[in-house]
Parts: structure tokens; C-alpha cells; sequence
């Protein structure tokens, strides 16, 4: 049987986990500061499930679908924000890349097709923030699972902000 949960190699870089029988939690990632919120209520609900973490790259529509995979500089830089907040808890991660229909499309499209990569990864759980882009906030994402049933949305509230410390002099 393969370790699901992925360690700090020798060099402190973590290793994707390897998909097995278990079904990985998906944060839907949007390069936003809502980011490592999301990823964090994943990695606390991934640990107590001793499941791997299916980190969804959101990329807009403008930027080239071909050659744009889970080790492109785009999607990297999206999970460089993100992967030292799940490192300490030794939780595994499948990164996966999702693009943004473009044009204009029907309110729930985006919802959908995000809902359908992660039910490909046996996914059962989704964890979005209350804000994102068009079709992929978390209500978006809750109404387009009750239509389709089958996956459990988590709603994440933003951020809070905090006035950055001074150095007292």
C-alpha cells in the first residue's frame, strides 16, 4: 500500500501525494488572499480524515490553456502562497489546474465544471471562500452541488485583515 500523506523530503520540498482509495479534500485556489484561509479549513479537514488535499489552481480564461499544467510558473506561483501554511500538519497534495470559461456562459457553468474535476478525484469535499471569481464563490459552488448532488461545499469566510506592525522605536 502507498503512504498517502506526503513528508518533507531531505531538501524540505513536500512531494505530491499519490490517489488511492481515500478521497482527497479540494481548496479551490484563486489567487487571492482568501487562499491560505481555504487551504488551511482543507488541511484541518483533511488531517482528521488522514486524506490527501487536491489543490485547485483557478486560472483566468485569458491566459493559454495549452502547456499550462500543475508545474507552470502561473499555477507554482498560486501554490508557492499556500503550500508552507499545509507543510507543518504532513498532509499530501494533488495539484490540479482549472480554467475559467470564457466568454459569457450560464451562471452555474463554472460551478459545475469545477464540481466535475473534482468528483474525477473522487473528491467529497470542496472547500471555497464566500468570495471569488464569477460562478466560483462558495454559494455558487453550494447551489451548483445541490443541482448536482453528491459533493459537500465548505463555506470559508475572508480573511480578516490586520494592521501591519510597526517596529517600536
Amino acid at each position: 500500500m502507498t503512504r498517502l500523506l506526503s513528508h518533507p523530503a531531505h531538501s524540505g520540498i513536500h512531494r505530491p501525494a499519490r490517489a488511492g482509495l481515500v478521497q482527497p479534500v479540494a481548496a479551490v485556489l484563486t489567487d487571492r488572499l482568501d487562499d491560505v484561509v481555504v487551504t488551511e479549513a482543507a488541511a484541518r479537514i483533511a488531517v482528521a480524515r488522514r486524506a490527501p488535499l487536491l489543490l485547485v489552481a483557478v486560472m483566468p480564461p485569458h491566459i493559454a490553456r495549452c502547456g499550462l499544467g500543475p508545474a507552470s510558473a502561473p499555477v507554482r506561483a498560486v501554490l508557492a502562497r499556500v503550500l508552507p501554511r499545509i507543510g507543518p500538519r504532513h498532509v499530501g497534495y494533488i495539484p490540479q489546474v482549472f480554467h475559467l470559461p470564457a466568454g459569457k456562459s450560464p451562471r452555474l457553468a463554472a460551478a459545475r465544471e469545477l464540481l466535475a474535476l473534482a468528483a474525477r478525484h473522487q473528491a467529497g469535499d470542496v472547500v471555497a471562500a464566500r468570495s471569488g471569481p464569477s460562478g466560483l464563490d462558495a454559494f455558487a459552488l453550494v447551489e451548483a452541488a445541490a443541482l448536482r448532488g453528491g459533493l459537500h461545499v465548505h463555506t470559508v469566510a475572508p480573511a480578516a485583515w490586520a494592521p501591519p506592525l510597526l517596529p517600536s522605536s
